[in-house]
């Protein structure tokens, strides 16, 4: 109670100090006059003009300051939730939202002057959190007027009397590296005409600009051109008028994608940009990806990036930054206490990146000053205005329409410089094109140039262009003291479009794909640690022929291959068909060994039960030999399955030797059948339909019922008995006009159970190296095994499903994990595998918003314990029950969801989808004596660190004292001596 009143008079008197600063600001504001020099007549309407600009001021006060009166309501909860769970020390909480890591001086005794040095560096609190942004939003969607999903934006005249309009019209063409065509097709019909108009038209006038991402395409052109083309580009670079932005293989999704292979897509394109161009991109562009992971700027930033922008963000959000004009910040990572990964970020605020969408917020004006559009032409604007050539006769006309949109446009940012993308999809393709589009412009251009009285400077720029004149508007502010953009952490999924649009189907469909895109990236990356040590080895015995080698041409190739995998319309499973069987056709998989030291189980079919395994030394492994089931009842007399412990060193090799000889290292597993019958003259087969379905290991004992779904869990080491079911659920798809497809998903309400029209068969292995539970349902093989080992293998449940859902119509297969996990309406789920973000299940969203992307892992926890669900591949994972993880595992959809696919989802494969279940206790004790931990050695350094070990991590010196919050996951590097 002591604590609570505490609480209460802490909020009341931060309440008290916003009501009194309100006061003091609407004092201000009615003696704060404006001091520009009014023009003559103008004085009424520049009075109402800052009465207005005041009034919408004190609004945005008013909204920061529930904002600011949220963050405490969340602090205080934090604060609460960490007296209830652990200790009763006192804590202070430095709050980045909901889930974010508590810190106190009893955490981790530092020095004070690295306190000093983290407190120089920056801003403990980032200005705007994501999560607490969706707690704000209403997400009603009122129409907005001309612009649909904002608002009506007003602006005087007299605003750029002091520093005119300045306005970059940015050339570009977004490529995508196969969608509704394959690469190649789109190369051959498509993008390589792009690349030579590029080279005409860019020498006509030194003034015309162009920007480029996709390195896939450049590099395919470059292979067929010719010097003097090449030379051409080398002088359009350094002249600045061709500039190369983000500079990636593709430009990559950022939902679905793993960090590694993000990594190895933007190192592919930059190696290449280096060794043929010497360039290295400086500003990242992303309009195309459905929705944005933090993850992309913290790898764009340590790559040297200072800039970026973003595109596909939900149209509430956007509306929230546009009103708020913070549409450009600081995106800063959430375990930063400092600044070291901001890099600043714009976001474009409008429904595409399309001509329509780019210039100002009314479309059908937008639209005219597309010139591809004019009369005459195949493309037209849909709003039934058509655009007009500019001529001498109409250019005033035609100049002060566009600026009107201009000018409307920039009183969403915060300097009074403007970004105008020009350019969508496989657009400057036509030879045509470039002169309708640059030669329009430049009548338009001249003119506004040349009346003083427009306030306006405007001429073609590529994005270095833009940032390059923001950051001196930033700098010039910072002069005065003022800093201009606001500081951002978190992510922006779950995108949507419109309504209730949104696109969390994609975290799904085709999981094939996902799951093979996993898999290649993993041996690609040992095989890469592999030809590595041996290239040094070459290079020690002086063989110089080794790089050229076709080893190496082919590991290229994989990179190249998986690369292009990471299209945001390839691993997302939004292409067409055939595009996406070309993609798969491109994997190279190599057989590698391990990373690190670890004892895994390998198994792999022989030709006979009696079989040896011996090491390098000769020495015989214990081997559990299977049965193979060529059908739920029967099993093959040709082939066995053998089981060993693998021990593997880190990044080592190891021989294993097979011999078909007498082993009495060789155990057979034993075998129970429930709804059904088989016979073996090698194996134990027992029948049952009453005997109790258990597996157990060293570490726990799980229970099933008669369907062989898991129902408790106990572990051992405490004899708790835990309530931890699993089952099946479909969803279908709404039956409005609008209905789920690659893209969207859009279901019909809350998920049904499955229910198999027979009774599954339910085959128990019980064996000395594993054990495992199989049943066959209709849609679903589901197989649950425990390995008899240490480490996270033996503690944890390994899970497989191997979906196959071809014969459905519209309907979407899920696993849910029920428990009694007091979570609440919190989860938590991976970005790209390598960070970890807090989400919220909020009521007042709709089922589909509240489903996020799991790369590699989500969870949910309370006090006591955590319930983590590691996954082979990406999927869609939702909380929607407290207590529940639920993970969409595959999807069948008739028909197009109207994002520009032209089809549904029917090309649905029989997909194994891998997962690891782990219960962890989560212990009452919150602190770790370092000296005691490692009592027979000496710690001489002790470091904080973060899961990944990629990221920088604070600085503090040695300490021999952890205090541990039960809030967060705190990992340490430990020197010993």
């Amino acid at each position: 109670m002591k604590l609570s009143r505490q609480f209460t008079v802490f909020g009341s008197a931060i309440f008290c100090v916003v009501i009194f600063s309100l006061y003091l600001m609407l004092d201000r504001g009615h003696l704060d006059y404006p001091r520009s020099p009014r023009r003559e007549g103008s004085y009424p309407q520049a009075q109402l003009s800052v009465l207005q600009e005041k009034i919408d001021h004190l609004e945005r006060l008013l909204a920061e300051n529930n904002e600011i009166i949220s963050n405490i309501r969340d602090s205080v909860i934090n604060l609460s939730e960490s007296v209830e769970d652990g200790p009763k020390s006192s804590q202070g909480n430095f709050s980045q939202g909901a889930g974010s890591h508590l810190l106190s001086q009893s955490y981790l005794q530092v020095d004070p002057k690295d306190c000093l040095s983290v407190s120089q560096s920056g801003s403990l609190h980032p200005d705007v959190q994501m999560l607490d942004v969706y707690n704000l939003i209403p997400f009603d969607n009122p129409d907005g007027g001309v612009w649909k999903q904002g608002f009506d934006i007003k602006y005087d005249p007299l605003d750029w009397d002091d520093e005119p309009l300045q306005v970059f019209v940015v050339p570009h063409s977004h490529n995508d590296p196969g969608w509704l065509k394959t690469f190649n097709d789109y190369f051959r019909d498509s993008t390589q005409y792009i690349f030579n108009n590029m080279v005409i038209k860019l020498k006509e006038d030194s003034r015309r600009k162009f920007i480029w991402s996709e390195i896939s395409y450049l590099s395919r052109w470059w292979d067929i051109i010719d010097t003097q083309k090449k030379e051409a580009v080398k002088r359009f670079l350094q002249k600045g008028q061709f500039e190369v932005v983000t500079g990636g293989w593709v430009m990559p999704d950022e939902a679905t994608s793993h960090y590694f292979a993000l990594i190895d897509q933007l190192i592919e394109g930059h190696q290449w940009l280096e060794k043929n161009l010497g360039v290295k991109p400086r500003s990242g562009w992303s309009i195309d990806p459905f929705g944005h992971s933090p993850t992309m700027a913290y790898l764009l930033k340590r790559a040297g990036f200072s800039h970026m922008l973003i595109q596909r963000v939900h149209y509430a959000v956007k509306k929230h930054f546009a009103w708020y004009k913070t549409l450009e910040f600081f995106w800063r990572q959430n375990w930063d206490l400092g600044s070291a990964t901001d890099i600043f970020c714009h976001m474009m605020p409008f429904y595409s990146y399309d001509i329509p969408h780019t210039c100002g917020p009314d479309p059908k004006i937008c639209c005219q000053f597309d010139f591809r559009r004019l009369p005459a032409g195949r493309f037209e604007c849909p709003w039934g205005l058509a655009p007009e050539a500019i001529s001498s006769e109409n250019v005033q006309r035609r100049a002060h329409l566009i600026l009107d949109q201009y000018r409307k446009k920039s009183k969403l940012f915060r300097t009074k410089v403007l970004l105008v993308p020009l350019g969508d999809d496989f657009r400057y393709t036509d030879y045509g094109e470039w002169n309708l589009q640059f030669r329009n412009y430049e009548h338009l251009f001249q003119y506004m140039n040349s009346q003083p009285d427009l306030r306006v400077k405007i001429q073609f720029g590529t994005l270095s262009d833009y940032f390059n004149a923001v950051d001196k508007a930033d700098a010039a502010m910072r002069n005065k003291g003022q800093s201009m953009f606001p500081v951002l952490s978190g992510d922006f999924f779950t995108y949507a479009d419109r309504d209730d649009h949104y696109w969390s189907g994609y975290f799904t469909s085709r999981p094939f794909y996902k799951r093979m895109d996993r898999i290649v990236e993993s041996h690609l990356r040992a095989a890469e640690i592999l030809y590595y040590f041996a290239l040094r080895q070459a290079q020690k015995n002086m063989i110089n022929t080794f790089l050229s080698s076709k080893h190496y041409l082919a590991l290229t190739e994989a990179r190249r291959n998986l690369g292009l995998f990471q299209h945001h319309d390839a691993i997302t499973g939004t292409a067409k068909d055939w595009v996406v069987v070309d993609y798969g056709t491109r994997y190279l998989v190599i057989y590698n060994p391990l990373e690190q030291h670890r004892n895994s189980v390998v198994s792999i079919y022989v030709s006979s039960p009696t079989v040896q395994v011996l090491t390098d030394t000769g020495k015989p492994l214990d081997i559990q030999v299977n049965a193979v089931w060529n059908k739920q009842t029967t099993i093959s007399e040709e082939a066995y399955e053998i089981s060993f412990v693998a021990h593997t060193s880190p990044l080592g090799l190891k021989v294993y030797t097979l011999l078909e000889a007498e082993n009495l290292n060789s155990y057979l597993a034993d075998y129970v059948l429930y709804n059904g019958e088989a016979t073996s003259d090698i194996f134990n087969i027992m029948m049952s339909a009453q005997e109790p379905i258990i597996l157990e290991n060293p570490h726990m004992i799980l229970s099933f019922d008669k369907t062989g779904l898991m129902e408790t869990m106990m572990t051992k080491e405490d004899k708790q008995l835990h309530n931890i079911k699993v089952q099946f659920t479909w969803y279908g798809t709404t039956n409005k006009k609008d209905k789920s497809g690659a893209y969207l998903f859009l279901p019909d309400g809350f998920a049904q159970p499955y229910v198999s029209k027979k009774v599954p068969i339910v085959r128990v292995l019980r064996g000395r190296i594993y054990s495992e539970v199989i049943s066959y349902f209709e849609h679903v093989t589901h197989r649950v095994r425990l390995y008899n080992l240490q480490g996270i293998e033996g503690h944890s449940v390994e899970i497989s499903n191997t979906v196959n859902i071809q014969d459905v119509f519209n309907r979407e297969i899920a696993m849910r994990i029920s428990s009694n996990i007091n979570s609440q309406n919190r989860f938590y789920t991976d970005l790209n595998g390598y960070q970890i973000q807090p989400r919220r299940t909020l009521s007042k969203l709709p089922l589909q918003a509240n489903v996020y992307p799991m790369t590699t892992m989500a969870y949910i926890q309370d006090a006591k314990h955590r319930l983590t669900l590691l996954s082979a591949q990406s999927s869609g994972v939702s909380s929607l029950k407290s207590g529940d993880i639920e993970v969409i595992m595959d999807r069948r959809l008739m028909q197009d969801d109207n994002r520009g696919l032209g089809q549904g989802v029917t090309d649905n494969k029989i997909t194994a989808n891998v997962f690891r279940l782990l219960l962890e206790k989560r212990s009452d004790a919150d602190m770790i004596l370092v000296h005691k931990l490692f009592n027979k050695f000496t710690v001489e350094k002790l470091i904080p660190s973060s899961l990944s070990l990629m990221h920088t991590p604070p600085v503090a010196k040695n300490i021999s004292v952890i205090h541990l919050s039960p809030m967060e996951i705190s990992t340490f590097r430990i020197r010993l001596g």
